[in-house]
């Protein structure tokens, strides 16, 4: 039985600010329903997307901004920085894990991860190997997200 990652659950503080934000990050709106003054659903979709984020009043007890790592896979890392740049969005520059593996940090100014063996060295990786080249942005709350470029899939994938 196949099993789709749908949608998650996003935690913000402003419904209207978090809106504006991933509408402007250029997500699609799906859904926005206040349903009373304790219940109000905002669905977004990220452009090519088959999963989305939901958040608004009433949905989560999780602290604003408490997200981290949460990945949108990219065909072209510059390229898609770029347009979140153009559309306004504070966007690290591109990088690459030294160690090769994963990036697992939080902080977009973060050079070095203590205490994780994470290090961040400037530009794409070298050989522009898929699943190397990384790109990072934060929410108006804090929640993180990853730009990973993805050339070409790993088997089974």
């Amino acid at each position: 039985m196949n099993m789709k990652l749908e949608l998650f659950v996003l935690p913000i503080s402003d419904v209207d600010r978090a809106r504006a934000f991933y509408e402007k990050a250029g997500f699609r709106l799906d859904l926005a329903k206040d349903i009373n003054e304790d219940y109000r659903v905002v669905h977004l979709t990220p452009p090519g997307s088959e999963a989305s984020i939901i958040f608004g009043r009433g949905l989560t007890t999780a602290l604003p901004g408490s997200a981290q790592g949460l990945y949108l896979v990219v065909t072209d890392i510059e390229q898609a920085r770029a347009q979140l740049v153009e559309r306004g969005i504070e966007v690290s520059e591109v990088f690459h894990d030294g160690k090769g593996v994963f990036f697992h940090g939080h902080d977009a100014g973060d050079v070095v991860h203590k205490g994780q063996g994470q290090v961040r060295i400037a530009g794409p990786h070298p050989e522009r190997a898929s699943y190397g080249s990384y790109a990072t942005f934060s929410d108006p709350d804090g929640n993180g997200w990853v730009l990973q470029e993805i050339t070409q899939r790993a088997p089974g994938r």
